[in-house]
């Protein structure tokens, strides 16, 4: 079941990855489903399956297929119908999952969406949750200025904070992103470490480095707004909140990670005000200069986005 589950997975992927490489020839009326996955869970072992139902609206066209799979979690469970929207999760063990769904139209248009799972031990709840979604369509890029916008959000493969031209305009980069915070209490937080990974081929900026500049200092802030990466804009992005902004700063290597950023008071506070999610921006946006990360559908997995919560 674990191996058919990776082979249909992965030819979904190879088929999306082959589509992004190619013109988009695709009516601009034709809408991705809308995918959710359902309300997270919470079960009590000696209790170790669960159901869980999806559901799916505003589709250009039919679904004609789902697809169930483990993103992150302590073991293997079996998943007994992973090629439907609803399906039975056996042989769960203590600790925190995170499963998603995947629908495909008829137009091979794809939309996903993730729900977690925690399972207790004597009502205990687990040390830690590890979020790292694959195509998480709560990710975007805001490239414009107050005169133009190239905005675009589902297709891309990396989150960038840059200044730079386009056309000989000058623009600036900034991304936001968000993990499903769903069933997790502020005050039980002791810590959250943000991970985010240089984009080796970038396809923004000098097409060449992740990093470039000798300004490229960048924050890691707070969206105190919400948002939507299917209707926001440049002019429309939301607002973020400069209290315990994490500054990142200058650097002259030309790829660097960042790995076990502390966001703890960010995270705390989505819990406890809302929960819309990081930005990331230059903190002097002038050109030329940028880092540039690996999105949630960047193909290696172990390089996309990456939130460790502890409490």
């Amino acid at each position: 079941m674990k191996a058919l589950n990776r082979i249909i997975l992965s030819s979904f992927l190879a088929c999306i990855l082959l589509a992004a490489c190619k013109k988009d020839t695709t009516p601009l009326s034709r809408k991705p489903p809308v995918v959710n996955a359902g309300a997270s869970q919470s079960i009590t072992l000696p209790a170790d399956s669960t159901i869980v139902t999806g559901s799916v609206t505003d589709s250009g066209s039919k679904v004609v297929a789902y697809l169930w799979s483990e993103v992150s979690g302590p073991n293997v469970p079996v998943l007994t119908a992973e090629g439907s929207i609803s399906t039975k999760i056996k042989g769960l063990t203590a600790g925190t999952y995170i499963f998603q769904l995947m629908a495909i139209d008829t137009f091979g248009l794809t939309g996903v969406d993730t729900l977690q799972i925690n399972v207790y031990t004597g009502g205990k709840t687990p040390a830690s949750v590890t979020l790292s979604p694959i195509n998480n369509p709560n990710e975007f890029q805001y490239v414009g200025n107050v005169g133009i916008d190239y905005s675009s959000g589902q297709t891309s493969k990396e989150l960038g904070a840059e200044a730079w031209t386009m056309s000989g305009s000058v623009v600036f980069v900034r991304s936001a992103f968000r993990f499903d915070l769903s069933g997790l209490t502020a005050g039980a937080i002791t810590s959250a470490k943000l991970s985010l990974y240089s984009n080796p081929t970038p396809y923004t900026a000098n097409l060449t480095t992740p990093n470039f500049g000798t300004a490229n200092a960048m924050y890691i802030q707070r969206i105190n707004t919400s948002w939507d990466p299917a209707t926001t804009t440049w002019a429309t992005q939301p607002g973020t909140d400069a209290a315990n902004q994490v500054l990142i700063p200058q650097t002259d290597s030309t790829s660097l990670d960042l790995v076990n950023v502390d966001v703890t008071p960010l995270v705390s506070t989505m819990i406890a005000s809302g929960n819309y999610g990081f930005m990331i921006r230059l903190q002097n946006e002038v050109t030329y200069n940028s880092r540039i990360f690996c999105s949630s559908k960047y193909s290696d997995t172990t390089r996309r986005p990456r939130l460790v919560i502890s409490y």
